[in-house]
């Protein structure tokens, strides 16, 4: 049943009477339109709102003719349940027929995640003759003239955002937030609208923390709700309806996705969830499925998955393989991983440690360095006894002078800053690697040790990454690292040539 949700705030039923909630889905069924093409149809189609869409609409726009009952709601449901599209008619709705002066604002952490919600809301615009008569479009906004009205699209520089003078504030994506600054602005900025004015932010769950180290404005949000719930704080003002799976649950299976997923089966489909489980590290897919809350780290790969790849192999003479090199400096790691390159079309990926060198901490100091003339040496030896290496991959972090030495003896040497922007990625394709048998080890003890001290740091807004535990210096990673640096670049080169960036 997808309606009502796990955890729902108590709304009287003549406020939902008496509210906007069906002139709302009016709107929605006068102006209304797919986006885009997907499970719940076709780009350009008239928009149909489910039944619990439109019980969750009544809930929001709950109220009497003294205004909004709910200053703020919180929506939380995991991804591929039209939160975009319930949010971008919040938005439209509110510009045309909320208050004269409107002032509408779809925010996000950043700008180009608060112009989904905006660009869905423009689209609908541009498909009625009836609105774009009487709007003005511009990028970032769009103007209702006649009633000196506006919906704009904000960024999360809060510091900026002060005199704004909100009517309705819809928040996507709202644990994404780094920190709550943004959240206290909008919603203080509400004020000289009284009861006229409404927040509204749906989301999925993320991690509990922000950058802060505190609690984020999304889970501090949701435990709120939680105690209006329970009846331990007493603000009518505030709603909450929150779909998620039972902490217990478990999130391989239908019945957790479809105890989730208010659209299961209808608006997103069973296969792809059956598709997704396969290859997406557990807390992510917690939190994007299941809509669970998930501490900021967390193992990444389940008990015994890589030792169940390993197999009898050796780098023969015809092999073209890649090199990844992680290096350190003091009182650290580093290492060398090759990956070789399938033989046959369906055959896997092969690893194994080429070389790696860390302190033995029973030398209780810090003295401990690497030996960078002997790390060149084994790096520019291996290279010429295995002359098919397509190229080195590098984080060039204290190793710039070497990787000029490699160049000049004939080696593709390519830069692989450990940026997130690409650690993200990287990590979700060697997971997938990794858990549908794409890859193939030697049992080699020190590359699956590194791999199991991996945990999985969750960035809001950017996603899952592979890192080390920083609490216990002792728990190296780099042959995880250097072995995430080779695949990604190996597979890459397997599914197109990619011009390298050659090091120069």
């Amino acid at each position: 049943m997808s309606w009502p949700p796990q955890l729902l705030t108590p709304v009287p039923e003549d406020q939902i009477v008496s509210g906007e909630g069906d002139v709302v889905i009016g709107f929605s069924e006068a102006f209304g339109i797919v986006t885009k093409d997907s499970i719940a149809g076709r780009a350009g189609e008239q928009l149909h709102l489910r039944e619990w869409q439109k019980d969750l609409i009544k809930y929001v726009f709950a109220g009497d003719e003294d205004g909004y009952r709910n200053r703020i709601s919180l929506v939380g449901m995991p991804r591929k349940n039209g939160k975009s599209a319930l949010g971008s008619i919040f938005g439209l709705y509110s510009l045309i027929l909320g208050a004269r002066g409107a002032e509408v604002y779809s925010v996000a952490a950043e700008k180009e995640q608060a112009r989904i919600v905006f660009a869905d809301a423009k689209r609908m615009v541009e498909a009625s003759p009836e609105l774009s008569g009487i709007t003005k479009l511009y990028r970032d906004a769009i103007e209702l003239p006649k009633f000196g009205s506006v919906y704009r699209v904000l960024s999360a520089e809060a510091y900026s955002k002060e005199g704004l003078n909100p009517s309705a504030t819809i928040f996507d994506e709202l644990h994404a937030q780094p920190n709550r600054e943004l959240f206290d602005v909008m919603q203080l900025a509400m004020g000289a609208r009284g009861r006229f004015s409404t927040l509204i932010a749906i989301t999925t769950a993320g991690t509990r923390t922000d950058q802060t180290g505190k609690d984020s404005i999304a889970y501090e949000l949701y435990n709120y709700g939680k105690k209006v719930i329970s009846g331990e704080i007493d603000d009518p003002s505030f709603f909450m309806a929150w779909w998620e799976a039972q902490s217990e649950a478990d999130h391989r299976i239908e019945e957790t996705w479809r105890q989730a997923n208010p659209g299961f089966g209808d608006i997103c489909s069973a296969e792809d969830f059956a598709s997704a489980v396969k290859r997406t590290p557990e807390a992510e897919f917690k939190i994007k499925r299941t809509n669970q809350w998930v501490n900021t780290k967390n193992a990444w790969l389940p008990s015994g998955t890589w030792d169940g790849l390993e197999e009898t192999f050796e780098l023969l003479p015809e092999d073209e393989y890649v090199l990844g090199f992680d290096g350190s400096w003091k009182n650290d790691s580093t290492a060398l991983v090759a990956v070789i390159m399938p033989r046959e079309e369906d055959d896997p990926y092969r690893v194994f440690r080429v070389a790696h060198w860390e302190k033995d901490f029973a030398l209780d100091d810090d003295s401990w360095i690497v030996d960078k003339n002997e790390v060149s040496k084994t790096v520019i030896d291996y290279f010429f006894a295995n002359p098919n290496c397509r190229e080195i991959v590098c984080d060039p972090s204290y190793w710039q002078d070497e990787m000029f030495q490699w160049a000049e003896a004939g080696m593709n040497v390519v830069e692989y800053p450990n940026t997130i922007s690409r650690t993200v990625p990287a990590t979700a394709k060697l997971f997938e690697a990794i858990m549908n048998g794409k890859i193939r080890h030697n049992g080699d003890a020190a590359l699956g040790r590194h791999l199991d001290n991996c945990i999985l740091k969750i960035d809001n807004q950017r996603g899952a990454r592979i890192t080390k535990d920083y609490r216990n210096p002792r728990l190296k990673i780099d042959l995880a690292i250097a072995l995430l640096m080779a695949y990604d670049r190996a597979s890459g080169r397997i599914e197109e040539e990619l011009v390298p960036q050659v090091f120069i």
